[in-house]
């Protein structure tokens, strides 16, 4: 089976794809036959050797795909960039139903994040999500939404549109404008702290770079829930949530998304298959 993994840290071009066995799950495994994964930032840190990690390496947590020919989303905490992948029995479930099964992938780890962060909001409260234009803001806003805050969001001209389709009250283009006005809670999705003050009377949650402020802070990293993935799932099948799917690519491109991380708005696809 065709895999896209490192066998060294460095810039995109230490990406291969290399040709292995199937593997075999064990006890609580299954095997998936993957369809696509998603790109997430987070995995360039892990290109660059900043996560310790064995050697070689098979890129993609996110997944979807069919097992026992049934469709199926999920995370694996490596190796989804490839035609087989072996998952945890508790962490795939059964894919939406209204969505391309390849777009199915762009759920996982961004709509958890998102998720997890929007948990410290209640409703009524006003909302700044700092880099709403990428994959865990696209998902943070519409979640932010439906708990019945009031959604300032930050994202490029590029983005501006997308970021008020996804239910944003206002949105500020962040090139032209620093964020002045007064929230109760600031989401931070961005891989470097914000160049000015947190605007936050109560609360700074990070799910990217940590942030300073003189408010109480709390970083959030994406722990998996199933039952959370699941309702995921089915907010997505009953038209609540959307899924901002911005690029696919092949997984013979993988090098190539890598070096165009920086490009890219909401989520991307890279077809396993």
């Amino acid at each position: 089976m065709k895999v896209a993994r490192i066998h060294e840290h460095g810039g995109p071009e230490v990406i291969r794809i290399d040709h292995i066995d199937i593997p075999t799950p064990g006890d609580g495994e299954v095997l998936v036959d993957t369809e696509a994964t998603s790109f997430n930032p987070t995995e360039l840190a892990v290109r660059q050797g900043i996560f310790q990690i064995e050697l070689p390496h098979t890129l993609g947590w996110d997944l979807a795909g069919h097992h026992d020919g049934r469709p199926v989303v999920g995370f694996v905490d490596s190796g989804a960039a490839a035609e087989f992948t072996i998952a945890p029995t508790d962490r795939i479930v059964p894919a939406p139903q209204s969505i391309p099964l390849r777009d199915a992938a762009a759920i996982p780890l961004a709509g958890l994040t998102a998720w997890q962060v929007v948990e410290y909001v209640t409703k009524g409260q006003k909302v700044l999500i700092n880099g709403a234009g990428g994959g865990i803001g696209s998902f943070a806003v519409q979640l932010a939404k439906r708990k019945g805050a009031y959604v300032i969001a930050t994202a490029s001209s590029r983005s501006t549109k997308a970021v008020h389709g996804y239910g944003a009250d206002e949105v500020i283009d962040y090139t032209r404008q620093v964020p002045k006005t007064p929230v109760d809670v600031m989401i931070h999705l961005v891989g470097t702290p914000p160049p000015w003050p947190p605007p936050a009377r109560e609360l700074v949650i990070s799910a990217a770079a940590p942030v300073e402020a003189d408010v109480p802070t709390k970083h959030v990293v994406m722990r998996y829930n199933r039952d959370m993935l699941a309702e995921l799932v089915e907010m997505i099948d009953a038209g609540l949530v959307t899924v901002d799917v911005t690029a696919r690519y092949p997984l013979d491109a993988m090098a190539e998304v890598h070096r165009k991380a920086g490009e890219f708005r909401g989520k991307v696809i890279v077809a396993t298959r």
